[in-house]
Parts: structure tokens; sequence; C-alpha cells
């Protein structure tokens, strides 16, 4: 990594970022929010998700995976505002909350994708 060969603070630059940088509770929602994303498991129920709204049942089928070990999943999204549910008789239905998490994933996805 390069660093600077001599100390000197551009204090005009430095100024300038700092009052258009976000609040710091801010930055640390994005964060949070970020560490959600930082799961295999969790990403791979929020792209399930993007094709149909599921029960835990389906999902664990999906991701051969246990009911208890998706249902803690599902809990940290819906904790973090990701995913939202509906109650159909005994059955839960889980879907994405909104749009933003697709385009959130899709940049991701993308990234990664790049050549």
């Amino acid at each position: 990594m390069a660093m600077c060969e001599r100390t000197c603070i551009h204090q005009d630059v430095v100024e300038a970022v700092r009052e258009r940088m976000p609040p710091d509770a801010r930055l640390d929602d994005v964060a949070e929010l970020f560490k959600v994303f930082g799961d295999t498991t969790r990403i791979k129920i929020v792209s399930a998700l993007f094709e149909s709204e599921m029960c835990v049942c389906d999902i664990a089928c999906l991701l051969q995976m246990s009911q208890s070990a998706i249902s803690h999943q599902l809990r940290v999204l819906k904790q973090a505002g990701l995913v939202k549910y509906v109650r159909q008789g005994k059955t839960v239905y889980y879907s994405l909350n909104d749009d933003h998490i697709k385009r959130i994933f899709d940049q991701g996805y993308s990234h990664v994708t790049e050549e």
C-alpha cells in the first residue's frame, strides 16, 4: 500500500469531505446492514425470495437445512427489515420487504461477476 512520504494535511479537502459525510449513526446502520448480507445462508434465502414468497419448510428443503436453522436466519433478516411475513392459517410465508434489497444484491452480484 502506498503511503505519503511526508505528513501534509490538506485541511480544505478534509473539511469539505467531513461536511458531506453522513452522520456516524447512519454509517453504523449501513455497516449493520452489510453484516446481515455477510452470511452465505442469508444471501441464499434472499436469493430464493427474489423468485417467490416461501414458507420455512420450503426454504429448508431448497437449501437442505433444518427448519430451525432457517427460522434463525429469517429472524435476523426480519430484524434487519429485509424480509416480511404473512400468516395464512398455520403457515407463515416470507417475502422480501422492498425493492431496495434486490438492488443491493444485484449490485453486489454484478460486482463479483465482472471480468
